[in-house]
C-alpha cells in the first residue's frame, strides 16, 4: 500500500544498467529520506529498478520509515530473468514491505501499466535515464507532464527537456 503520494518515490530505468550509480543511488534515497520521503516505489525489472530496490532494502534498518513497495506487472514476471536476476528479485520481494502484482499474467502492454502506476502513486521519480526512446523514457515524459519532481542519475543525460 502507497500511504501518501507527496512522501512516495519512484523509481524507472534501463535494464542495461550495471551498478554505475551505486553510490549515487544509496546517496540520492538517504538525501530524499532526510526531505521526509519514507515510501519507495520499484518496478522490479532487471537493471535500475533491481538495483534500487537493493539500495532500499540495504538502508532500511538505519533509517526508521523507509519503505519498499515492489510494484510488480505481472505474476511470474522474473521467470524470464537469468538465474542470478531470478535470485536478486526473489530476495528483494521476500524484503519488500509490499507488493502490488497489477496482472496475474503477461498481457500486452502490461509494464506500460506499471510504469503509469509508478507514476500516479508518487511526486518525485529517480530515474537512469540515457534519452534513449522505450519504456524509461515513456515513464520520464509522463511523471515530467504530470509535475513530477525528477532526479536523473544517468552521467549523460541531467535534464530533459519535453520535446
Amino acid at each position: 500500500m502507497i500511504a501518501d503520494r507527496r512522501t512516495s518515490v519512484a523509481f524507472t530505468g534501463h535494464r542495461t544498467y550495471r551498478g554505475a550509480a551505486a553510490d549515487a543511488l544509496r546517496r540520492t534515497v538517504g538525501e530524499l529520506y532526510a526531505l521526509g520521503f519514507r515510501t519507495f516505489l520499484s518496478g522490479m525489472a532487471v537493471g535500475f529498478d533491481l538495483a534500487a530496490a537493493e539500495a532500499v532494502l540495504e538502508l532500511r534498518d538505519s533509517l526508521p520509515g523507509l519503505r519498499l513497495v515492489a510494484v510488480v506487472p505481472f505474476g511470474g514476471q522474473e521467470a524470464r530473468f537469468s538465474h542470478a536476476d531470478r535470485a536478486r528479485y526473489r530476495a528483494a520481494m521476500a524484503s519488500a514491505d509490499d507488493a502490488v502484482v497489477l496482472s496475474p499474467v503477461y498481457r500486452a502492454g502490461c509494464y506500460a501499466v506499471r510504469n503509469n502506476y509508478l507514476v500516479d502513486h508518487a511526486s518525485l521519480l529517480v530515474a537512469w535515464y540515457d534519452g534513449s526512446p522505450g519504456g524509461t523514457r515513456h515513464t520520464v515524459f509522463r511523471a515530467l507532464r504530470r509535475g513530477l519532481e525528477f532526479v536523473n542519475l544517468h552521467p549523460q543525460r541531467a535534464g530533459v527537456a519535453l520535446t
